[in-house]
Parts: structure tokens; C-alpha cells; sequence
């Protein structure tokens, strides 16, 4: 089978499409012949070890596990001896540690969930890594509410783009941060007020939140603060520098809570409840195929990307 594989750590040049065997499924596991894969930033993160400490667990010199890309959609092969819930012929998507950007891939069941029969493989290809951050952080973490002020930084983005759609679903009234250009993009997500960025700071209107919900995490914590309402709280996923990231672990008190996103697949299925219902949507940018991975990865570290990106591996 073809499988991209990184033996070094770099930039996409490090990418290389190989012939491999196709894996055999364990006992507690789900041979999947996937359809679509999509990219997240971790992808690129594990491909060039950044940060360095992430050489600690992916291996010092070269990573242990050369397979890439977590996010999978596809049909079911054949079954570990041990799987109950699933059969051959079972459409399904989940997020997996490594190797999705392949023809195949053996997953642990508990990884996955079946598919909606009305949802694309591209569409749940895109949604897992990006959808369970977003639904973990506003609803866990956020505790978001009915009602609620609801402000999402980086809604254009992968994750944004379902906290804008997910905290409409749970009934808040959303402002959404994005520049210029996507402006009309997120208020087609839901977004009662769109922000750009590039003409006001969020943090210096006046207006205040009862959540912030940050994919970007380029502001200060102190920012952060004077943008809540009393007992409100900011959730950040992700950050724009290791230097920032610190400041808010030193400082950011109950106000600002940083988190990582855990695989479960209740969690799983609820998205995809959510997308089978049409109350949220996988924002698609582009699409490339297996063999210009390395093209793909390049587009999302640009960090132009509008939604997600997706590898399509197989017809559909």
C-alpha cells in the first residue's frame, strides 16, 4: 500500500510516499482502507519536532513512528478478533495517533465511530481533531451556556471554524475574530458579529465576554482579563509562541485555562450527530492527493488556510 512516512525531522521535503505492507489488524483493532484524511497543525508540529521538547516523546533523533496525519475517514476491511461494534463494510471516521495519510491504517476501535450515512468521507475527515477541540473546550472547559457572549479568536481556522458553529449550536450569541478577507466567511458560519483583526483589538473595545475561546492565543493575559466579564473565563487552544504559552501557565490564574483536546468517542459520535443534523458544517479550503501531502502541509503552515485542508486518498 502508499503511506506518507518523515524518517527526520524537517520540512515537508522530509515527506516521502512509499510502498509498505499493508498492516494486519490486532486483536483490538479496525483495519480501515481510507477515503479521506485531513491536516492539522500537530501534523506539521511532529514533523518538524516543534516544539523541541516533542522530541522527548516522538524519539531524539528521528521519530519512532515515521507515519503522519491523524484525522481518517473510510470503510471498514476487517475486524481484531475482540471487535464487537463494527464490521466490514462500516463507514467510519476518528482521530488516530499516526499514519492516516496511507491507503490503510489499523486503529484501535475505541479511535472510531460509525459515519452518518449523510455525511461525505471529506466532510468527516475534517472534523475530528479540530471539531473535539472545539466542542471539549467550549462545553468542558468554557462550561458554555445558553445566552452566553460567546467570543472565538481565529474563526476562520480549522478549530474556529467549529467553535463559531458549536457555540451557536449551544445557543450563544458569537462575535468572531478573522481578518479582512474572511470576514463574510465567518457570519456564514453563524457568527452574529464578525471582528477583523486587522482594524480592531478585540481586547481594547470596552466590550466584554463571558467566554472567550482563543485558537490562535496571541494576546496577554492581562488582554484576556479586561476583555471577560466577572467570573468569566478565556479557553485557549493554542498558542502563537512557547514565550506565550508560559505567560499564561504563570499567569493566567482561574481566568485563563489551557487545555489539549482528549480523544473519546462519545465525543466523536456527538460530532458526528452534529454534522448528520446540519448544525455544524466541515469548512473545506482545498483538496490534494496523497501524493502532494507535502504540498498541503506547506498551505497549512502558511497559516492561510480557511477551514480545514483534506487528503483524498481513495474514490468514493
Amino acid at each position: 500500500m502508499k503511506a506518507i512516512l518523515f524518517t527526520r525531522y524537517g520540512s515537508p521535503d522530509v515527506l516521502q510516499l512509499r510502498e509498505i505492507e499493508r498492516p494486519t489488524p490486532q486483536a483490538d483493532q479496525v483495519l480501515v482502507k481510507i477515503s479521506a484524511a485531513s491536516v492539522n497543525p500537530l501534523d506539521w508540529h511532529r514533523m518538524r519536532a516543534d516544539p523541541i521538547l516533542a522530541r522527548t516523546t516522538e524519539g531524539w533523533l528521528r521519530p519512532k513512528n515515521p507515519g503522519i496525519g491523524a484525522d481518517i475517514a473510510g470503510r471498514v476491511e476487517a475486524v481484531g478478533q475482540n471487535v464487537t461494534e463494527f464490521r466490514a463494510g462500516d463507514e467510519v471516521f476518528g482521530e488516530i495517533s499516526a499514519g492516516g495519510f496511507a491507503e490503510y491504517a489499523a486503529v484501535d476501535h475505541k479511535l472510531l465511530t460509525l459515519k452518518p450515512e449523510g455525511v461525505s468521507f471529506e466532510q468527516a475527515a475534517a472534523a475530528p481533531v479540530a471539531a473535539l477541540t472545539a466542542l471539549q473546550g467550549l462545553r468542558d472547559h468554557g462550561n458554555i451556556q445558553a445566552g452566553q457572549s460567546v467570543l472565538v479568536n481565529g474563526a476562520s481556522g480549522g478549530v474556529g471554524s467549529f467553535g463559531v458553529q458549536i457555540a451557536k449550536a449551544f445557543g450563544a450569541h458569537v462575535t468572531a475574530v478573522s481578518s479582512t478577507r474572511n470576514q463574510d466567511l465567518v457570519c456564514s458560519l453563524g457568527a452574529d458579529r464578525a471582528l477583523d483583526y486587522t482594524r480592531t483589538n478585540f481586547t481594547k473595545t470596552g466590550d466584554s465576554y463571558d467566554l472567550i475561546f482563543d485558537a490562535v492565543g496571541n494576546h496577554k493575559v492581562a488582554d484576556y482579563k479586561r476583555a471577560l466579564k466577572p467570573g468569566g473565563v478565556t479557553v485557549v487552544a493554542g498558542f502563537e509562541s512557547m514565550r506565550r504559552l508560559f505567560q499564561h501557565m504563570l499567569l493566567g490564574g482561574k481566568a485563563i485555562k489551557i487545555f489539549t483536546a482528549q480523544m473519546k468517542q462519545a465525543d466523536l459520535a456527538f460530532i458526528g450527530e452534529l454534522l448528520d443534523t446540519d448544525a455544524i458544517q466541515s469548512l473545506i479550503d482545498r483538496r490534494y492527493p496523497l501524493e502532494q501531502t507535502a504540498e498541503a502541509i506547506r498551505y497549512v503552515e502558511s497559516k492561510r488556510a480557511r477551514g480545514k485542508v483534506i487528503i483524498t486518498v481513495a474514490a468514493q
